[in-house]
């Protein structure tokens, strides 16, 4: 036990030592501790180096807004994780941290010359320098920057945690476990709404862990708390979630949480993972943030010793610690006098109590007499002294805005408090209004975007009973927009302390302006005068003083200087704060692991692989599998001695001579249902719909706004309201986004619903001349001749006994069927047509079957022979442009001069000269093998493949005039040769008049 550790004091548990190390060093805290209070107990302050003087720092803060007290902590291989927050970091043990930002050591760190040059490094020096001579930029100036960037050491192994991922929906989310939270969450949750309630901390209570002197409902301050706990505990309705943190506000209330599991934990459970990411959307949400303690700035305000007034009162309160034994306070607020006093009464010293208002509450100044603490109104801090501590503080009297003779105080610890200013950072993620309080001097939340209340001192009320009563009737005021039934219930408060204050710009000094370093961003090392000199030097937008200063833009994204800065700025521009205003507040509030937001997907889930019904059957037959998009799809199915080739040969040569069987499970699906869908049809895709009867399918193509094919697939007619559509395997998220998209912004009067059907279909599809064969003797209902259900036809029936969508349609060119079923009978389905196939010799194929036999009848796949600048004139599809239709997504650009100019790539088929030789699909084609490098491309091959039924290779390429060059011979370079290929107009290979559709 040290002399800064207070027996019996805090919430700490004092019978649980806990061993930990600091740069090497073994230290003992207590179980509860964070590792900045348990380093504050052991007497050490100094814990970081800023980033541009690397200035010795301590910790200034008690919480997420820290910017000094950055650490590397280490739990073993693969789990090292720089600016890790001290404040936030519990302890546990074995915790190995290092300070960061220094060389050789901490305490000695040769960067700190930077100081002593500090003049050289003024705000926008960056913008200044390194600009001549040009030849030193690549071998002197960018290496050194480069080492010089960065805070911390990037892990350099794999991170060995485990991350997690959750999706919740709750009628209230209550931001925030303070006072008001509390009180929000209770009252939301007796009226039986659901209810979250999240803290970025370990225990809830916010600011009554730092106020056990209050008495709430007739209750000392922590058994109220133990009390309001238990109950939300006991009410299945309400969640409570600890070390969460609300990291962003999006649209339509959703909230993203970061939820800390382990980090806490000397001893991880096996497999559990380190974080989870929750994705929550809410009906209601309470902001109950609190707010923000402001430093003062002044000449030397960033030593070690040099702290927030309210966190010394947390570090005092919560863990047990007293910072210094004689503290100076310099304040503008009256919560820093209370600061003052419960020190005084935990057995420190302060040396004196320095407030820049001459005059303040008369209770204060009696109060701080009796515990005999010097107050010294109407003073000014101008400097402090003390390399690697804090040792004192140099005051001066205010008269008439001017100091007046100074005076130095001994002391061992300087506490500043600038007031307060409510956390704003969420509400304004919603892109909420906010508005200047011109007697609070603070922003205060305007008009609002989404469905959410802010309650206590984030909406600019001070003191607990305020807190406590916002927060209550925020709550309620949820509960009954959820579509519940709440009433706010009273809470009596006594030895409330709410306290008034000034915001001030920075203090009055006797200093020389131009030396004097008087810190607002501690992190970047952001002074005042860089404000001001970025006003002198031109800036007068905040966002450009931000960005020339880097004010703001630290780990802790301006929670602590942004205020500040702006008080300054707008001083300097002669304005008021509101005409200067605020910088813009982004996602997420603290610095997130790319772990949290990566979840699951690591490792053999980094991305998912959707596996169709089927899936399993392949694989026990020896698929080759590929992936295609997110899904793993059979590629081919070889037998015992073949290869790719020859595997691929023989399922060809089934298909087309008897009967094959594929997997077509992957294919988007989407239902378009509704009185309106042929209109929405209509306008979605260039073919006509309105005349498709009932019963039939036609082929749909789908452009964008910039008239270049997006998608295309078979649409089936089901009902006068009701379209089954199908996209390629790797569009249908793609294609219901952009339909959603037109229907909900330009088309939202029309009455039509889309729905994806993708999984809930499993496709079995039957090519070749004995499909009908096979698939006769198991349809009910329906007449599967020729006459009666003729190519591009489908029906509703029964296959098998299974619910069924047949669809008469074929991508090989040969007779085919497509059957659909609910996705749990895909297996049985397809198990029975394989038993039952086996009269005709039938052969399971796959994808790169499937791909030679589309290309030897010339069926394009969107994606791999069109890329993304094809017109459907430029891939040969001008007949499926419905000439008629008054409009249709992507038609003004079809008619733009540069759509239909001569030198357009256009697709057509190749040969090559020699029948052997397959093309490699991308290769480059010229007319000139011989021509100067770098060589005019003509084009690329887009498809290409080894025709088993024409005995030769065949190609698709996309070419300049293409159509004009039927019959030229061109050239493709390839890494050992270079062929030439004939071009021939059309792209259909085999059966040309299409008479084995009909078989």
């Amino acid at each position: 036990m040290t002399s800064h550790r207070l027996p019996g004091r805090g919430r700490v548990d004092h019978g649980r030592p806990v061993r930990f190390s600091f740069d090497g060093r073994s230290y003992t805290g207590l179980a509860g501790d964070t590792l900045a209070s348990a380093l504050l107990a052991n007497g050490i302050h100094l814990m970081g180096r800023s980033f541009k003087y690397h200035r010795p720092r301590g910790v200034v803060s008690a919480g997420s807004d820290e910017p000094n007290a950055l650490v590397g902590t280490h739990r073993g291989p693969g789990r090292f994780e720089p600016n890790t927050r001290a404040t936030v970091q519990e302890l546990r043990d074995g915790l190995e941290a290092t300070s960061q930002n220094r060389w050789p050591s901490l305490s000695f760190d040769l960067g700190a010359v930077n100081d002593r040059l500090g003049r050289l490094f003024s705000a926008g020096f960056y913008y200044k320098t390194f600009m001549w001579p040009r030849a030193f930029w690549d071998r002197v100036y960018e290496p050194i920057i480069r080492r010089a960037a960065g805070l911390g050491v990037s892990p350099s192994e794999p991170d060995a945690d485990r991350y997690a991922a959750r999706f919740a929906h709750t009628d209230v989310l209550v931001v925030g476990a303070g006072p008001a939270g509390l009180a929000a969450a209770l009252a939301a949750g007796r009226s039986g709404a659901s209810v979250m309630l999240v803290d970025e901390t370990s225990e809830p209570g916010g600011s009554l862990l730092s106020e056990p002197g209050i008495v709430i409902d007739g209750k000392p301050a922590w058994d109220w708390l133990s009390a309001t706990l238990a109950e939300l505990a006991r009410l299945p309705n309400v969640t409570v979630m600890p070390r969460t943190t609300a990291i962003g506000y999006y649209h339509q209330n959703l909230l993203g949480l970061c939820q800390r599991l382990t980090d806490h934990l000397s001893a991880v459970p096996p497999g559990a993972p380190r974080e989870r990411l929750w994705r929550v959307r809410a009906g209601q949400v309470v902001l109950a943030q609190g707010a923000l303690e402001k430093p003062l700035v002044f000449d030397g305000n960033d030593r070690p010793g040099v702290m927030l007034a309210g966190a010394a009162q947390t570090y005092l309160h919560r863990y047990g610690v007293k910072v210094g034994d004689r503290p100076a306070i310099v304040t503008a607020h009256d919560s820093a006098w209370h600061a003052a006093f419960d020190l005084a009464e935990a057995g420190a010293k302060p040396v004196a109590i320095v407030d820049i208002r001459s005059v303040v509450d008369a209770a204060l100044t009696t109060r701080a007499r009796a515990l005999g603490i010097e107050a010294l109104l109407a003073h000014s801090a101008t400097g402090t002294k003390g390399r690697l501590r804090v040792t004192s503080l140099r005051v001066a009297p205010i008269r008439d805005g001017r100091p007046g003779t100074a005076r130095t105080i001994a002391c061992d610890a300087v506490l500043i408090c600038g007031g307060w200013t409510p956390s704003l950072h969420l509400f304004s993620h919603t892109r909420g209004s906010l508005a200047w309080d011109e007697t609070l001097q603070a922003f205060l939340p305007g008009a609002k975007s989404e469905a959410v209340h802010i309650a206590g001192a984030g909406r600019g009320l001070w003191g607990i009973a305020a807190a406590l009563t916002d927060g209550a009737a925020a709550g309620a005021r949820a509960a009954r927009d959820a579509g519940g039934m709440a009433a706010p219930q009273a809470h009596t408060v006594a030895a409330d302390r709410t306290g008034t204050g000034v915001t001030c710009k920075e203090l009055p000094t006797d200093r020389n302006p131009a030396t004097a370093k008087a810190f607002i961003d501690y992190q970047n090392d952001v002074t005042a005068k860089d404000i001001r000199l970025a006003v002198r030097e031109g800036m007068r937008s905040i966002e450009h003083v931000k960005r020339y200063t880097t004010n703001g833009m630290a780990t802790d994204q301006g929670k602590m200087s942004n205020i500040n800065g702006l008080m300054i700025a707008a001083d300097a521009l002669a304005k008021p704060p509101p005409q200067v205003g605020l910088t813009t507040f982004r996602p997420p509030y603290t610095p997130t692991s790319f772990g949290t937001f990566a979840g699951y997907h690591q490792g053999e889930t980094f991305e998912v692989t959707r596996k169709t019904p089927i899936d399993p059957w392949a694989e026990a037959n020896g698929a080759v599998f590929e992936p295609v998009a997110l899904w793993r799809r059979a590629r081919y199915f070889p037998k015992a001695g073949e290869d790719m080739h020859a595997a691929v040969a023989r399922e060809c040569r089934t298909t087309r001579a008897s009967l094959g069987i594929f997997d077509a499970s992957t294919l988007g699906k989407i239902e378009v249902v509704g009185p309106d869908a042929v209109t929405f049809m209509e306008r979605m895709y260039t073919n006509p719909w309105a005349k498709l009867g009932v019963g039939r399918c036609r082929y749909g193509l789908l452009l964008g706004e910039d008239g270049f094919i997006r998608d295309d697939g078979v649409i089936g007619r089901l009902a006068p309201d009701r379209f089954h559509v199908t996209t390629t395997t790797g569009g249908a998220a793609r294609v219901l986004n952009m339909m959603e998209d037109y229907l909900q912004t330009e088309w939202p009067e029309l009455k039509v619903w889309l729905t994806s059907t993708t999984e809930q279909w499993a496709t079995v599809a039957l090519n070749g001349p004995n499909a009908r064969r096979l698939l006769e003797p198991l349809v009910e209902g329906l007449d599967l001749s020729d006459a009666a259900f003729p190519h591009m036809s489908v029906a509703e029936c029964s296959v098998a006994g299974f619910p069924a969508r047949l669809f008469r349609v074929s991508f090989t060119g040969e007779l085919g069927f497509e059957v659909n079923v609910p996705a749990r009978h895909g297996r049985a389905l397809w198990d029975l047509l394989w038993e039952a196939g086996q009269q005709y010799g039938i052969c399971a194929y796959g994808t790169e079957t499937m791909h030679v036999l589309r290309a030897e009848k010339g069926y394009i796949i969107v994606g791999q022979d069109t890329d993304g600048t094809l017109t459907p004139d430029d891939a040969g599809l001008s007949w499926a442009i419905g000439k008629a239709k008054p409009d249709f997504v992507g038609k003004r650009s079809l008619a733009r001069p540069d759509m239909v100019a001569k030198g357009r790539k256009q697709l057509v088929g190749l040969l090559t000269e020699d029948p052997k030789a397959v093309l490699q699909e991308g290769a480059q084609i010229v007319a000139d093998p011989d021509q100067p490098k770098p060589m005019t491309m003509l084009g690329h091959v887009t498809s290409s493949y080894w025709s088993e039924a024409l005995g030769r290779s065949i190609a698709m390429a996309v070419i300049v005039d293409g159509r004009d060059r039927d019959g030229e011979t061109l050239h493709v370079p390839m890494p050992d040769r270079t062929l030439r290929a004939r071009i021939v107009r059309s792209t259909v290979f085999y059966d040309p008049d299409g008479s084995r559709l009909s078989a």
